[in-house]
């Protein structure tokens, strides 16, 4: 069947169920429809206040069926469509697109700031958590608190002025998100360079060759009328990952390395699309909010629905990392600084920041002997697909099936999958978009919920279908994408999140996978699944050479492990930066400090960072976690779950990785807690029920390498 032309009578972008059609959703549709979806759903929240309203007059007892599932059904209809648009708004940016769900976003906002502030639906909600006509079972409670805690934070307490005050911000805040993101987009994909010399080029591989000549053929260059290639170029490099990263590593030329990394680090910072008023803007707003909600700071405000009770417990756990990390760091930056002198560079002069990751590999090839670079040729994707599909058998009893063409897509790139249990059981799939694509795609990597598990009134389970969305190196010619060890991690991290959100047993929706999960341990599985990347059985079973079918030699897997820990401490100061900016502009920063936000971030370099951000280093304008993701005072969340699942990991390790049933059994257990439960459970009762205790920080002091 040809899914990108057959489409149901309804319009697709209102289907509300099922796998969208793609193809059908067009800049016209997006502002066609979903101001006729929003009237729609304002008169359904009408329906359900006047009933709601009757009950609570008469002080009629009710039953979770009668207030929540209508509600549910009102939101999942928004979350379908206007998920739709905000995930095409991702992998497949124009900027026609672009406007529209700019033009729909307000009305968006109103609707959900409307619902989100009824006094008739909150009242029914306390009414329902405190006097029920049939008992709540502990998963019910949970998801009443936080929807109750839900609405309070989106300002259903507050009345006139307030109220009106509260709404313009909150539209404001989408918006300036949007416009945050966008601009780094464009930033992004505005900057390249024409490389004509083999000077300027001089140590790249040929990879990462293929990259660059093929960026100038995209861009119409030519070598004197030819068609560009690796050997005699021209090479256009530019600032999306897959070009930036390999001549940052490789690059002999240092002029040019600066000039790069200069031109990465500011980006979106002048010009038109200059970030940094934004920030202030973003950072006022967030303030004014949680004042308005009875908060000190956006940063009390977001810590009230996570596992960490406060800032000051963040602060705690953030110090303990950065004086773990600060003594290592040093010493790595000063053998660094060491290499770079045997090399005869750098004579007059010190490390700069642009010089960290050449010398980072030299080093790192002078002591392991390892050139990551040369090991892409035994990562190519569907081997890589392979071995995270069989590490999933043999951890959590699935299969996972490809299933391309049996759905629709939104680029020629996408594949599908099915999964099923061990009696060939569906219970769900995924969509994968591996590669990078800078004219379209958002930068990064994420899973997001495409469709969410839940019982319909006819017994039937929806079962979920997760995007899982990457932004690895693209194949190039007859050559497959070969990834890079990072990037074998990144799709194994993505994934963590996807079988939490695919495994999941709950059937109400609204704590089923990642919903209703505290942010700080929503990484958890994510994490989790990074360690067994460096498992033995998992990568001796997808890295084989590509060409030769040969498998990865012993003494590369070797080095990889060793490598896992070369300059820990650098990365983990790097992590601990991000979190400390992050949480102090949300809890410290307003204009009465007399400074800027940028201002506050280099006060926190000083005892943060072992090199100083250069004056071009605008971090702050392209840092889109925080400020156009959901990660805004809770970037910390990274570290906070690492320690649960370094310590996860561990229980692993203490039965034996070499232990088929040891691990079958512990696996069996991951997922009947971490994943199956999802958000019915408290993350400590969860971890409680895994491990027996509490969790502990000392698997990922170990694992990061920072113990003495």
């Amino acid at each position: 069947m040809n899914f990108n032309t057959t489409f149901s009578k309804k319009p697709a972008l209102l289907k509300g169920e099922g796998l969208p059609e793609y193809s059908a959703i067009t800049p016209e549709e997006v502002n066609e429809h979903i101001p006729s979806l929003l009237s729609q759903l304002n008169k359904e929240v009408e329906k359900i206040e006047k009933e709601l309203e009757k009950k609570l007059q008469v002080k009629e007892l009710m039953t979770w069926d009668e207030v929540m599932k209508p509600l549910y059904l009102i939101t999942e209809k928004l979350r379908w469509s206007w998920g739709l648009v905000s995930h095409l708004n991702a992998v497949c940016n124009s900027k026609s697109f672009r406007e529209s769900h700019a033009r729909q976003q307000p009305e968006v906002v109103r609707f959900s700031n409307m619902l989100g502030q009824s006094q008739v639906i909150y009242k029914a909600l306390c009414e329902l958590r405190d006097n029920p006509l049939e008992s709540l079972n502990a998963t019910q409670v949970r998801v009443l608190t936080a929807e109750i805690l839900s609405m309070d934070q989106r300002g259903v307490g507050l009345r006139g002025k307030q109220k009106e005050e509260f709404n313009s911000a909150s539209e404001k805040l989408a918006q300036l998100s949007t416009a945050f993101s966008n601009h780094v987009l464009d930033a992004t994909q505005s900057w390249s360079l024409l490389l004509t010399k083999q000077s300027q080029i001089q140590g790249l591989p040929d990879r990462a060759l293929e990259i660059l000549a093929d960026a100038a053929k995209t861009a119409g260059d030519t070598n004197n009328g030819e068609e560009p290639s690796k050997e005699k170029g021209p090479w256009r490099v530019g600032l999306d990952m897959p070009r930036y990263l390999p001549f940052q590593t490789h690059a002999e030329n240092r002029e040019l390395r600066e000039v790069l990394y200069k031109a990465f680090v500011s980006r979106a910072s002048n010009g038109e699309i200059d970030n940094s008023g934004l920030i202030e803007e973003i950072l006022i707003l967030r303030q004014q909010q949680a004042e308005r909600l009875k908060y000190k700071n956006w940063a009390e405000l977001s810590l009230s629905s996570k596992m960490a009770s406060n800032v000051e417990a963040v602060e705690t756990l953030l110090e303990e990392l950065r004086k773990a990390a600060i003594p290592t760091a040093q010493k790595e930056l000063k053998e660094l600084q060491n290499c770079a002198k045997r090399h005869g560079a750098l004579e007059a002069s010190e490390l700069a920041a642009w010089d960290i990751n050449f010398w980072s590999e030299k080093l790192r090839q002078e002591k392991l002997d390892l050139d990551q670079e040369a090991l892409r040729p035994w990562f190519p994707l569907p081997q890589v697909l392979d071995g995270l599909f069989n590490l999933c058998e043999r951890l959590f009893g699935i299969s996972i099936k490809q299933a391309d063409g049996e759905a629709p897509i939104w680029h020629k790139d996408v594949r599908y999958f099915k999964i099923f249990d061990h009696n060939d059981k569906p219970l769900a799939s995924f969509y994968l978009d591996p590669f990078s694509r800078p004219e379209s795609k958002r930068g990064g990597a994420w899973m997001d919920e495409c469709l969410t598990r839940r019982k319909l009134n006819s017994g039937e389970t929806v079962l979920p279908v997760a995007y899982l969305v990457c932004n690895q190196t693209p194949p190039v010619g007859q050559t497959p994408s070969l990834m890079s060890f990072e990037e074998v991690k990144t799709l194994f991290h993505e994934f963590g999140h996807g079988l939490q959100h695919m495994l999941t047993t709950i059937n109400y929706p609204q704590a089923a996978g990642i919903n209703n999960i505290e942010w700080d341990a929503v990484e958890l599985p994510s994490q989790f699944m990074e360690n067994w990347c460096l498992d033995r059985t998992t990568l001796f079973g997808m890295a084989r050479h590509w060409q030769t079918k040969k498998e990865l030699p012993e003494e590369e897997f070797n080095k990889l492990v060793l490598n896992n820990k070369f300059n820990a401490g650098l990365a983990t100061l790097r992590q601990v930066h991000f979190a400390l900016t992050d949480l102090r502009l949300h809890s410290q920063w307003n204009l009465k400090l007399g400074i800027t936000p940028d201002q506050l971030r280099r006060q926190i370099s000083t005892y943060t960072s072992v090199i100083a951000p250069i004056e071009e280093d605008q971090l702050l304008c392209s840092f889109s976690h925080i400020f156009a993701g959901g990660y805004a005072a809770g970037y910390y969340s990274y570290k906070w779950a690492e320690v649960l699942s370094a310590d996860a990991f561990a229980a692993f390790e203490e039965v034996g990785l070499d232990k088929k049933e040891a691990i079958s059994s512990m696996g069996k257990s991951f997922r009947e807690t971490f994943l199956s439960l999802g958000g019915s459970l408290s993350p400590d009762e969860i971890f409680h029920f895994f491990r027996g205790r509490a969790p502990t920080s000392e698997a990922l002091i170990r694992h990061s390498g920072l113990t003495n």
